[in-house]
């Protein structure tokens, strides 16, 4: 067996793992890595204008495929850039495994350039992370990182590899099954607590079933699973914003989205439930509201991978420790063994017709205005046929997509959930477009955001990706600017959008087409014209400037507190209740 440098055996157990797509950027520090990914020719390398639309790139190929994405970047600014997309992908439970270069091992610690601690700043924003100083030891940390990365809750795994071993050899020899001394990840579930979840459902008179992104990470057998399990229980379903598309929106057991920007019967059931079966989600604060106030007539069933997510924000009756899929799958087997008779929830989903009769997501229209919720819908009726990929970038635009834009499968909804990242959604849609060069793929951006990324328009242009960008534009940081409003008296400091780029001919730049839509009677048109274009296409979309996101939680209050309508926003309230907002 003959002994490779270090870069081919990464290469080598890239390749062995089933590695295609690699996001990156080149840097000093990684020469040697790319030099070996150009010989080999085995691994599609994308290149992207910035570290963090890599990292974003390989979270949305990751979460469109459920593949693991791949992100290879330089040392110091290269590996700096990308921890916002790292912290991202851990906050969202994301499988990606970043492998950034370092400094010769010798100069480690000495301020050499480009040399940051690159373990040290990832420590606590990354699942693991390695420096790799032996090239002998290279290959097996490869393998073991990606079973890190894939393994039990998802999550971004780092390795820093200084650059002399990448040049060094070693032997390389395919490892079998990883077994991690101590990551050993439980799958099943405990038996008799699947069994006691099954006859708490059953014996419930006003059960719900809160669902999150974990059902979406189980796979698509898990959100086949929850389907049936809400059949056979005949619970209502509601969703985090992560978690949409695991139950469709066009079933009739679904209460839309819960939590602030939520459905008033979604956030109502979850508060009057006398049984809550958390599915893959995890209790945070923008789906409790105020903890005290949070769902006091509960019992409450947490399925979760994450042992250290179990009871960390909510107290529960009853903790299951696995994956939800396999968690779903025994009860689902359960519930049929025993043949619970289908409760009888008549006055629950009566109770819940009345919340919904409030039609908590209708919205005012303005004259021949553009209402951003409206522009949304319009988007969804030309498109939902097809089953587009949604991204979306961060704000306003991102609520009213997650409210409007209805999805039936997983992994067509791609959002940064916990973290709230700016410039998240044109690397995402790049990144579901590379693993799912057959679909259609839209951006829906608000034109603050989309800025923060727009350099990638280059990478679409240059890899030929018919990436659509669906720009809401209101000209403000939209829900900046709405809590200004709410809270600070219309005070609206340094949230307007001011010196905006012409889109429509920034794109055209780029190479893509431009399409400006400036009134309601323009909509469907321009909508119909990005549609027919088989390029890149930007779409600026004037909407209602002043628009704000109803329904609404005021942070710090509970469910029963929801703000429906703006008009329940007014100098009558107190100045409590003006600070709860």
């Amino acid at each position: 067996m003959t002994e490779k440098s270090g870069a081919d055996i990464l290469i080598e157990a890239l390749c062995d793992l089933g590695v295609e797509v690699v996001f990156g950027y080149p840097g000093g520090a990684v020469l040697p890595i790319y030099d070996a990914l150009f010989r080999s020719g085995r691994i599609k390398h994308i290149l992207v204008r910035h570290e963090q639309a890599a990292t974003h790139a390989a979270e949305g190929y990751a979460r469109s495929t459920g593949k693991p994405g791949v992100v290879l970047v330089t040392s110091g600014p290269g590996a700096t850039n990308a921890v916002t997309g790292i912290t991202d992908a851990l906050m969202d439970s994301i499988p990606m495994v970043v492998i950034t270069g370092q400094v010769p091992t010798a100069l480690i610690g000495t301020d050499a350039f480009q040399e940051a601690d690159t373990v040290g700043i990832t420590r606590h924003c990354s699942k693991h992370n390695y420096l790799v100083k032996d090239p002998a030891k290279l290959g097996d940390t490869i393998h073991e990182a990606f079973y890190i990365a894939t393994s039990g809750r998802p999550g971004p795994v780092v390795i820093d590899i200084p650059k002399d071993v990448q040049v060094a050899t070693a032997r390389y020899t395919k490892p079998g099954p990883i077994r991690h001394k101590t990551y050993r990840p439980q799958i099943k579930a405990d038996q008799t607590s699947i069994e006691q979840a099954v006859d708490m459902l059953a014996a419930a008179e006003r059960p719900i079933l809160y669902t999150g992104g974990g059902i979406i990470n189980a796979g698509p057998a898990a959100s086949q699973l929850l389907r049936e399990l809400a059949r056979i229980s005949g619970a209502p379903v509601t969703s985090t914003l992560m978690g949409l598309g695991a139950y469709p929106a066009s079933g009739e057991q679904w209460l839309g989205m819960l939590g602030m920007h939520g459905t008033y019967e979604a956030n109502l059931a979850m508060n009057k439930a006398d049984l809550i079966v958390c599915l893959g989600a995890r209790f945070d604060d923008r789906v409790t509201g105020r903890l005290d106030a949070f769902s006091p007539f509960s019992r409450k069933i947490h399925v979760d991978i994450d042992r250290s997510s179990i009871n960390k924000n909510v107290r529960v009756d009853l903790a299951i420790v696995a994956d939800v899929g396999h968690a779903l799958e025994d009860m689902v087997r359960v519930f049929k063994a025993r043949r619970h008779p289908k409760p009888d929830l008549a006055a629950w989903w009566q109770m819940i017709g009345e919340w919904r009769a409030k039609k908590s997501l209708d919205f005012p229209e303005v004259d021949n205005d553009i209402m951003p919720q409206r522009a949304v819908r319009a988007l969804w009726e030309a498109t939902h046929k097809r089953a587009p990929i949604i991204t979306t970038e961060v704000g306003q635009h991102q609520m009213w997509a997650a409210q409007h834009f209805g999805f039936d499968a997983p992994n067509k909804w791609l959002t940064s959930g916990g973290l709230g990242t700016m410039g998240y959604g044109l690397p995402a849609a790049i990144g579901a477009q590379l693993g799912n060069p057959k679909a259609l793929v839209i951006d829906i951006a608000g034109e603050a955001s989309i800025q923060m990324n727009i350099q990638e328009l280059a990478t679409a242009s240059q890899y030929r990706l018919p990436v659509k960008i669906f720009i809401l534009n209101n000209e403000y940081m939209g829900m900046v600017r709405q809590w200004q409003e709410l809270t600070y008296s219309s005070r609206y400091s340094e949230s307007y959008s001011d010196s905006l780029p012409d889109f429509v001919k920034l794109g055209e730049a780029y190479g893509w087409k431009g399409i400006r839509i400036e009134g309601l009677g323009q909509l469907d048109d321009g909508i119909a014209a990005m549609l027919d274009h088989d390029g890149p296409v930007i779409v600026d979309c004037r909407v209602a400037k002043l628009a704000n996101c109803f329904p609404m939680i005021p942070s710090g209050a509970a469910h029963t507190e929801m703000l429906l309508q703006a008009s329940e926003v007014s100098g009558e309230m107190d100045d409590e209740a003006k600070a709860l907002v």
